[in-house]
């Protein structure tokens, strides 16, 4: 793993503990970054976390004190509630003597809800960033991440030395809510390519095709993709660790789906992937990663699970 000492001086809070935000802070740190607070819903989690960082770190438990204590906060929340909670307008809130800070959201929700959170972020004296991750759990430890941002050049700017160690690539995508729509229009194609390939690796099987052999071909022909090298041998050798969970998945294709709508286009293979990844929800795997889809689609696999 490749650390680059930083020369940044400004404080880090991280909302939002989970597989990405506890790796995104970690990497900070190895950079020489001062991460001043770490929050999540659970709160053990945070204390934890602030135990292994050290150096001062703290696991408030308001996230008004997270604000208080940080000059940037890196939020990295599960869906579009959260991040209304997070950013409420009464109550425990970010917003919170926020003036002066910088916002970098870097979940996957929708347009809607980061230009909601921009003029509430701004109507406060704040500014904020959308920085959507198009990578995995792996990549925010390592500092490999491609960030996508969304927001003013001003916010964009400010936020770009730290983001530069998080990420490998760092593009600004346009305005508000920009970011957020190539994001979910990424994860469609990854979801829809993942479905497709736990499809031909069951159907490569049932015609009496060594597996390895197929996916060898696969790579060298039409049908090679990102995710046939991510996710392909754990397919054929059923190892499901999470690194893009199915619960995930259904919820961003979801989010794409819905978009499309809104556009009135019709778009039938990512709604049949929406439906797969769904069905992995209702059969109790939205806990593994999104290479389980291929529990569905093998042959004795799927005996027992709902239609």
């Amino acid at each position: 793993m490749l650390v680059v000492m930083a020369r940044i001086k400004e404080r880090i809070g991280v909302v939002g503990t989970g597989r990405m935000g506890a790796n995104m802070a970690r990497r900070l740190k190895d950079c020489g970054v001062t991460v001043a607070a770490v929050f999540d819903a659970r709160a053990r989690v945070a204390r934890r976390l602030a135990a292994e960082l050290g150096g001062g770190c703290e696991a408030p438990r308001k996230l008004a004190r997270v604000t208080a204590l940080s000059d940037i906060v890196l939020t990295v929340v599960s869906d579009d509630a959260a991040m209304e909670g997070i950013f409420a307008r009464n109550g425990d809130s970010l917003l919170c003597g926020a003036d002066g800070r910088l916002f970098i959201n870097c979940a996957t929700v929708s347009a809607e809800v980061h230009q909601r959170v921009e003029l509430r972020v701004t109507g406060v004296g704040a500014s904020v960033l959308e920085a959507c991750m198009a990578s995995s759990i792996p990549q925010a430890r390592d500092g490999s991440l491609y960030l996508m941002c969304g927001g003013t050049q001003a916010a964009y700017q400010r936020a770009r030395p730290l983001l530069r160690l998080l990420g490998k690539t760092v593009r600004h995508i346009g305005g508000t809510g920009d970011a957020a729509r190539l994001k979910l229009i990424v994860n469609m194609i990854m979801i829809a390519n993942t479905a497709a390939l736990a499809e031909g690796l069951a159907l490569s099987e049932a015609a009496g095709l060594d597996l390895t052999m197929a996916r060898e071909v696969f790579a060298e022909t039409g049908a090679a993709s990102r995710v046939l090298v991510t996710d392909g041998e754990d397919m054929q050798r059923r190892e499901h660790d999470c690194y893009f969970s199915a619960e995930h998945a259904a919820k961003d294709v979801g989010l794409a789906v819905r978009m499309a709508r809104k556009a009135r286009l019709k778009l039938p293979v990512a709604v049949a992937a929406q439906r797969q990844y769904e069905r992995m929800k209702r059969a109790g795997l939205g806990d593994l990663d999104k290479s389980g889809v291929s529990e569905l689609t093998f042959c004795g696999r799927s005996k027992g699970l709902p239609r």
